[in-house]
């Protein structure tokens, strides 16, 4: 029996794996260097200490990684001074399910950007927990965000929905033991043994409803 939902943040209910993305092409471009072909979906679910690591280690960035972290979010807050780039549904999509569950947050963003987007939004009330993977051991595809989350709601995480968008979410959703609700990214899709570990696709987060998290 489901007891609480657990949602992820970055392509699920803001469109900004793309941000991300430009914002770190942006500094490997301005430091002359070239972007390797694996770098974007590498990083995706890495939290903060690992993706800062990777783009000094593979990337080639010559600051130390706090430099590049610090960088890469100031810039990120600045894209999202004008609002976050919802997707749309999202917030009706969280009202929906909050009627019926209490709620957590498992990120990958920096907790400064959770921040942002959970006030622009006046969702912050709605999520009684909220965890950026920079607070936890490991980022995803490792499950210590979800365990984290839903330790902080006081429910067991098999009893526990997640609701996920990318490959690394997924699997760090299913190694936790989650009832898993994936809603593919649209530009960067999970692959298809990723989704085949979900326990519901959906088209749409306009789909989520209660009766999708039951089962």
């Amino acid at each position: 029996m489901i007891e609480a939902v657990v949602f992820d943040l970055d392509g699920l209910l803001v469109d900004s794996e793309q941000v991300w993305d430009e914002v770190r092409r942006d500094l490997a471009r301005e430091r002359g260097l070239p972007w390797p072909d694996e770098a974007t979906r590498a990083m995706m679910g890495m939290s903060s200490p690992e993706w800062s690591g990777y783009m000094h280690d593979a990337v080639g960035l010559p600051e130390p990684p706090e430099e590049i972290n610090r960088e890469v979010v100031e810039r990120m807050l600045d894209r999202y001074h004008a609002g976050p780039p919802w997707i749309p549904g999202a917030i009706e999509a969280v009202h929906r399910v909050a009627v019926r569950y209490p709620l957590g947050l498992a990120s990958s963003s920096n907790r400064e950007l959770i921040d942002a987007v959970l006030d622009a939004g006046d969702l912050e009330r709605l999520f009684r927990a909220n965890v950026s993977s920079e607070e936890v051991a490991r980022g995803k595809p490792a499950p210590d965000v979800y365990l984290e989350a839903a330790g902080r709601l006081g429910v067991p995480a098999e009893r526990c929905a997640a609701v996920e968008d990318s490959h690394n979410g997924i699997l760090a959703a299913v190694a936790a033991g989650m009832r898993v609700i994936a809603i593919p990214n649209r530009r960067y899709p999970p692959p298809q043994e990723a989704l085949e570990l979900a326990n519901a696709v959906l088209e749409s987060i306009g789909e989520l409803t209660p009766g999708v998290v039951r089962g």
